[in-house]
């Protein structure tokens, strides 16, 4: 199966700064070693579980940004 990824990164100086975040989300989670498993291993909620409360962390750090706190 071929899939085409055309997805550019806006900021690609903050790939660094998104891992730092997956990774200790994941640990937080349960995960410790998330970065060394094989994702395809874990189940879709596991996965899901760590975008999805990345996803929540950078709305919050956006609406303090907007709200100027």
């Amino acid at each position: 199966m071929t899939t085409n990824n055309n997805n550019q990164k806006v900021v690609p100086e903050a790939k660094a700064a998104l891992n730092s975040m997956k990774y200790e989300i994941a640990s937080e989670l349960g995960l410790s070693n998330y970065q060394t498993v094989d994702k395809g291993n874990l189940t879709a909620r596991q996965n899901g579980y760590v975008g999805g409360y990345m996803t929540k962390r950078l709305v919050e750090m956006a609406e303090r940004q907007l709200s100027g706190k």
